[in-house]
């Protein structure tokens, strides 16, 4: 998995195609991202001691992995992610960078 905490990604496909966000939280086991302002739903909360006057709460939905691509704000658009390892000094470390433009990520 390529996609991080805190990537803005592009959406591909479903009904939110064409959107982009950072994402919030990566779900490795399943495979499966939240991304900000996407697969957005609202939800009927009862009052809590939180939420004392309870109402109606938009929760974004995680989304496959699949269904999303690195957003290049270079290229505007999505990008495939390839990887390469940068010697510095003594240590070898490994760094993400876009297959298009070949910027590092």
């Amino acid at each position: 998995m390529n996609i991080r905490k805190n990537d803005t990604v592009y959406v591909r496909t479903g009904q939110d195609k064409g959107k982009t966000g950072r994402v919030l939280f990566v779900d490795r086991e399943k495979g499966r991202v939240i991304v900000e302002g996407v697969n957005v739903h609202k939800r009927h909360q009862r009052p809590t001691q939180k939420n004392p006057k309870g109402g109606i709460v938009t929760l974004e939905q995680p989304i496959h992995i699949s269904n999303v691509a690195l957003y290049s704000s270079a290229l505007n658009g999505p990008t495939k992610i390839s990887t390469a390892e940068i010697n510095e000094g003594n240590k070898t470390r490994r760094v993400r960078i876009d297959k298009k433009s070949g910027e590092q990520i």
